[in-house]
């Protein structure tokens, strides 16, 4: 995101303090509050990727990374939705123009949803198809104007992306996980409608970064060299708001401990040091994983991503195990009176767990390719 005016600033500012001041409420109600998606709807967040044709940002990795990170301290929930809306901006840039019309043209604002698995079924029918079908673990598809959704299921058509608008779909509620609670992660449900042939996109296509409308980098990179970046941007900022939480908790306890006697020279350490080293071995955890992360981000936008796809996918991968390691210590740190239903930490903690285990961050999806890669290198 191009934070180059005072008003798109504080445009994230807002949505970074409505985020944290309805977040311990997003988590127990399992939706995120209205308020806090009409903040994140006024930055640019929406319309990072959108082509600039229609009004859109068309900025950076870097820029959106650090956006949703800095949601993410606040709210994992809300920062996780506001990637979807951007990173879904990006696929649809691989429509057609006169798709890409219907989303933008005069809102490029608009907030669209992705359905990245293929499921359903569609049938060739004259000027479009025939969709219908059901798509699981749809990040906030609650709000969302459209949705872009991958079908059909194999041994149908050739499989496509279809965008959907609102009207023509609607969501079951079946997303009620221990974390990342409030991502509104429903089923979405197509019960037949018409979709014209130039809002669909071959799906080859958006997986492997050819775009037949613009030659922008970000609009020309294989979907498996950014997917993991997708993700674990959010669950950063959750690790780094877990990091402060704790921190916080260490100090109360400090202040409120009785004064102790310095140990001999020499003496074996304080008690409490097993806490300290915790906290510290979090941090540097939390910080190797950003360091990563920015690895990632660098590759995607020095127009790399193509040739370091399966690195990225590894990169990410591994910053998500360091950061469910950091926040699994910074939990033990805290002890009981962390597990409060009303603390903070406890939050970041589930929503970092439960955002890590996507299919997009396991790591032994992304070993054999990025093996692979590593030989062939090797062999040159």
């Amino acid at each position: 995101m191009t934070l180059t005016t005072t008003d798109e600033r504080t445009a994230l500012d807002t949505a970074v303090l409505t985020a944290a001041e309805h977040a311990e409420e997003a988590d127990r109600a399992g939706r995120l509050d209205d308020a806090t998606v009409a903040a994140v709807a006024a930055t640019t967040l929406p319309r990072h990727f959108a082509p600039a044709r229609w009004g859109g940002a068309e900025s950076t990795f870097r820029e959106l990374t650090g956006a949703v990170a800095r949601l993410g301290e606040a709210c994992a929930s809300t920062a996780w939705c506001a990637a979807m809306f951007a990173y879904t901006g990006r696929f649809a840039a691989h429509l057609p123009i006169d798709g890409q019309r219907d989303l933008w043209d005069g809102t490029p604002e608009t907030l669209l949803v992705p359905g990245l698995v293929p499921a359903g079924s569609a049938d060739v029918t004259e000027g479009g198809f025939l969709l219908r079908g059901r798509w699981r673990y749809v990040s906030g598809v609650e709000f969302a104007d459209w949705a872009l959704i991958a079908g059909p299921a194999p041994g149908g058509i050739e499989p496509r992306f279809f965008a959907v608008p609102r009207a023509d779909f609607t969501f079951e509620r079946t997303w009620d996980a221990v974390g990342m609670r409030a991502t509104g992660s429903h089923t979405l449900v197509v019960d037949e409608v018409y979709v014209p042939a130039h809002r669909t996109v071959p799906f080859k296509e958006v997986m492997g970064g050819v775009n037949t409308t613009s030659q922008a980098p970000q609009h020309n990179v294989p979907l498996p060299a950014v997917g993991g970046l997708t993700c674990v941007s959010a669950l950063l900022g959750a690790a780094r708001g877990a990091l402060a939480a704790a921190t916080r908790t260490a100090a109360a306890k400090r202040a409120a401990a009785p004064p102790t006697a310095a140990p001999r020279s020499g003496g074996p350490p304080p008690a409490g040091d097993a806490a300290a080293l915790d906290l510290a071995t979090s941090a540097a955890r939390i910080e190797a994983a950003g360091l990563l992360v920015d690895q990632v981000v660098s590759a995607l936008d020095a127009g790399e991503g193509r040739p370091h796809a399966f690195e990225n996918a590894n990169r990410a991968s591994y910053a998500a195990s360091l950061l469910v390691e950091a926040v699994n210590a910074l939990m033990r740190s805290a002890g009981t009176a962390a597990q409060d239903r009303g603390d903070p930490l406890q939050r970041h903690w589930r929503d970092v767990t439960v955002g890590c285990s996507h299919a997009a961050l396991r790591p032994e999806r992304a070993a054999p390719g990025f093996v692979e890669a590593l030989a062939a290198r090797t062999r040159t």
